[in-house]
């Protein structure tokens, strides 16, 4: 008996001795060990390449000593400030011509009677899936100062030869960013504006006003923080966009922060300079945020209509015809006329010879399908990429939003900083952090297609987030908390339960960003090798040897592979899933 309680007294103290960090991993529970791999992951995507970016900035070329020559070289010219401030007024332009496109259609489509909301809807979504670079070779088309389709027809009814539109105009690219933005304040617009009880427009009708009055001193003024925050997200997507700026602003001589960047990746690369002339945009996208919250701090956009709150159609009577025309006007800029021309010049030997049947050909699909080196393996590097790379930020959002939501980790808010981070870090400056961060030796991703994938993972996390968040906090934790106490482990719990509620919302989130993914340019042009380029940059490429025939067919083909994955959405995740704000 006394030699039993020896040896227990024994494994005690042995125990006891043990290093608490040992004995601690004893009861640690698997889900533990993937937070901390989280977290690791999180740091690896977000935080490093923004840190070496900022690091690489005060870098000199070779030896790594602090230099603030970069500063001096990349604010040293001319021509590098005037690209800065044509940024600016740029974003300034674009997001005033797509508040003037989207508030009209989104309160049309929202609070009125006007015929055709499906049609509009449609139109919108149009809008939103065509890549904007697609859509600038479109009104290159149309309106080239001495090719375009427009000028053309202009020429041949009043035989003036000076052009009637030009969109290799600081006007032209403005509106042709503004017509593929425009979705963005569309969405925050008109999710604002159903939630505004028509009782308030009553009053307002009864005290004498009408109904353009009413909606101007009455509606409009609250969704105006929706309005900003789309204004916001519209000046920053074309502050960090490169494909129209290339495609049309190179050829009219209209240099910008993102043009001016892919200059500096030409031989011999100068990403030391590049990183500190990168440091603006973020300093514009903190700035605009912080604008944006001292405008609406003094101020209270608040609608309380309790449970009878009633939201009824406004009557337009003859106006809704009025109304639905312009909103047919903006779907013909958007969507109608580039898409007809491209596909016109698809098909075409000639695409200036117009529709004739001697001009009609399959060769351009052919000689993309069966003899250009680079097109299929760009079409399955595209999907393989953006699978990968959705998969990667779904899986990474859920948990995060999942940690975050039931509350398991001090630091949550942290890892939902960190998610929601590359949100406001414009694409084209995450891809030269990672450029930066894990292109040299030891790590050496440059040119492979791991690099692609976590650049595109970090770059669209926030839009997984989002719908994972959102998907999560509808799930009441009491079918979780029952799983536990019966035994499951949380990673079990996690799988059999959480996961089949909100698989819909996942699929949604998955597709969104598979698709935004499939057609992004801004990161991919400067971390694609010679055999991992994608879809969006051989169309870069093709507009570069100026060969629109094969340009639009090759864009034929990523339009179809969009709106293939655009019906898989609509009928698993709803009709608006890419239109519907979490």
């Amino acid at each position: 008996m006394n030699d039993h309680v020896a040896v227990l007294t024994k494994s005690a103290t042995e125990e006891a001795r043990r290093p608490g960090l040992l004995r601690r991993l004893r009861y640690l529970e698997p889900s533990n060990m993937l937070w901390i791999l989280l977290v690791a992951a999180l740091l690896f995507l977000v935080a490093v390449p923004i840190g070496k970016l900022l690091v690489v900035s005060f870098e000199q070329r070779g030896t790594g000593a602090f230099t603030l020559s970069n500063y001096v070289t990349a604010y040293g010219r001319a021509r590098y400030l005037e690209a800065l401030g044509n940024s600016l007024m740029l974003g300034a332009l674009s997001s005033l011509l797509s508040v003037v496109f989207a508030v009209p259609l989104a309160w049309a489509v929202s609070r009125t009677d006007m015929p055709g909301k499906g049609l509009t809807w449609a139109m919108v979504m149009g809008a939103f899936i065509m890549p904007p670079y697609l859509g600038a070779v479109g009104w290159i088309l149309l309106a080239g100062p001495n090719s375009g389709f427009i000028n053309l027809a202009w020429t041949w009814l009043t035989g003036l030869q000076a052009p009637l539109v030009n969109v290799y105009s600081f006007f032209g690219l403005a509106l042709v960013i503004s017509l593929h933005s425009f979705p963005l304040i569309f969405i925050f617009v008109k999710s604002a504006l159903d939630l505004i009880s028509s009782e308030m427009e009553d009053a307002a009708n009864i005290l004498g006003a009408g109904t353009w009055t009413t909606t101007r001193i009455v509606t409009l003024p609250l969704v105006w923080p929706a309005v900003l925050g789309g204004i916001i997200v519209v000046f920053l997507e074309t502050v960090a966009l490169f494909g129209t700026p290339a495609i049309i602003g190179i050829p009219a001589r209209i240099n910008v922060v993102t043009t001016q960047l892919w200059q500096f990746f030409e031989y011999p690369v100068r990403v030391e300079v590049a990183a500190a002339y990168a440091m603006p945009l973020l300093l514009i996208t903190i700035g605009m945020i912080t604008v944006q919250k001292l405008l609406l701090a003094r101020k209270g956009f608040v609608s309380q209509t309790g449970k009878g709150g009633e939201r009824r159609p406004i009557k337009l009577g003859h106006w809704r015809w009025a109304v639905l025309g312009y909103c047919g006007f903006v779907g013909l800029l958007a969507v109608l006329m580039p898409l007809t021309v491209l596909l016109q010049a698809s098909f075409a030997k000639a695409w200036g010879r117009g529709l004739a049947w001697d001009n009609l050909t399959l060769g351009n699909y052919g000689y993309l399908l069966f003899r250009h080196e680079m097109a299929l393996p760009s079409i399955w590097n595209t999907l393989w990429f953006s699978a990968a790379s959705a998969t990667a930020a779904v899986v990474i959002a859920v948990l995060v939003a999942y940690i975050v939501a039931r509350r398991l980790v001090p630091f949550g808010s942290v890892l939902a900083f960190l998610a929601m981070a590359p949100f406001v870090i414009p694409g084209i400056v995450m891809a030269i952090g990672f450029y930066a961060a894990y292109a040299a030796p030891p790590i050496a991703l440059y040119g492979t297609a791991l690099i692609i994938i976590l650049a595109f993972t970090a770059r669209f996390l926030p839009i997984a987030f989002a719908n994972s968040a959102a998907a999560v906090r509808a799930v009441h934790p009491e079918m979780e908390e029952a799983s536990r106490i019966l035994g499951g482990g949380r990673l079990l719990t996690i799988r059999r339960i959480t996961a089949p509620l909100i698989i819909r919302s996942l699929i949604g989130g998955w597709l969104i960003v598979f698709i935004v993914a499939s057609r992004e340019l801004s990161a991919a042009v400067f971390l694609v090798g010679p055999r991992t380029r994608t879809m969006s940059v051989l169309l870069y490429d093709l507009s570069e040897a100026g060969n629109f025939e094969v340009l639009a067919a090759f864009g034929g083909l990523l339009l179809a592979i969009t709106l293939i994955l655009v019906a898989i959405g609509m009928k698993l995740a709803g009709r608006d899933f890419m239109l519907r704000r979490n």
